[in-house]
């Protein structure tokens, strides 16, 4: 499969537009319900050297969650954060970067910092609501031991690290990934290469396949100069990577 996005921040694709290129048998599945999908086989190629994931919207289906805690901390300042403009605008950016922006569209204005003072409040009711049942799809750990040792893997978020590393624990995650790249990591946040390019940085890999479910995401893996695999959410995801390593078409 190749990608051929324009690099930089403003980022469009075309889901017409992709092309497949053969590369090999890589996984093939006994049951091929995305949610279901069971890895039976496997053979390592070396176009990839790593996988880079995205957590939000591609491990996890966390998204409605981050929204709804932000709603409700911002609530009591007279904020409203309506799930049409988080959806649209703010899903893939560093949680500051939606801050800034919704600052500047209220009416009136407000300072971006008074916002930003409910992050630790939004936190934690992110991790009371969520720790108790991660919304992983089925199959994921299966997915990803079938990956391990074959494979690099990174997770490469705008999230912070004390919201998404609890998660990955809880769901017994973390132990596939060779290091985590979060919000604080770096002092640019996707759209902007630097994500990326610090995670292969520390997996010393050259190549990797980064899967992506925001414009900001896939703009930063392929600035970072790695080909891009957009899903639509966590349950499509490991459908959508196996067949990409085995070479097949989406």
């Amino acid at each position: 499969m190749v990608f051929s996005f324009p690099i930089g921040l403003a980022v469009a694709y075309n889901r017409g537009d992709l092309r497949s290129s053969s590369v090999g048998m890589v996984f093939s599945f006994l049951d091929t319900t995305p949610w279901r999908a069971t890895l039976k086989s496997f053979v390592r190629m070396s176009e990839f050297e790593a996988i880079l994931f995205d957590f939000d919207g591609v491990i996890c289906d966390s998204e409605p969650v981050h929204w709804a805690c932000w709603a409700a901390v911002l609530a009591p300042l007279g904020v409203t954060l309506d799930w049409e403009f988080y959806r649209d605008l703010c899903i893939g950016i560093d949680d500051r970067e939606m801050l800034r922006m919704m600052a500047v569209r209220s009416d009136p204005p407000r300072d971006w910092e008074t916002l930003w003072a409910q992050y630790s409040a939004k936190r934690d009711l992110f991790r009371t609501r969520i720790l108790g049942a991660p919304p992983f799809p089925p199959g994921i750990r299966e997915f990803l031991e079938g990956l391990r040792g074959q494979y690099k893997m990174a997770v490469v978020t705008s999230s912070g690290r004390a919201e998404i590393e609890p998660l990955l624990q809880t769901g017994d995650l973390l132990r596939y990934f060779d290091t985590l790249v979060c919000a604080g990591d770096t002092d640019r946040h996707k759209p902007a290469p630097d994500p990326y390019l610090l995670a292969a940085k520390r997996l010393q890999a050259r190549t990797a396949l980064v899967v992506e479910d925001s414009d900001a995401g896939i703009a930063s893996g392929r600035a970072a100069g790695f080909e891009v695999l957009p899903v639509k959410s966590p349950g499509d995801m490991p459908e959508l990577v196996a067949r990409r390593l085995a070479g097949n078409p989406l």
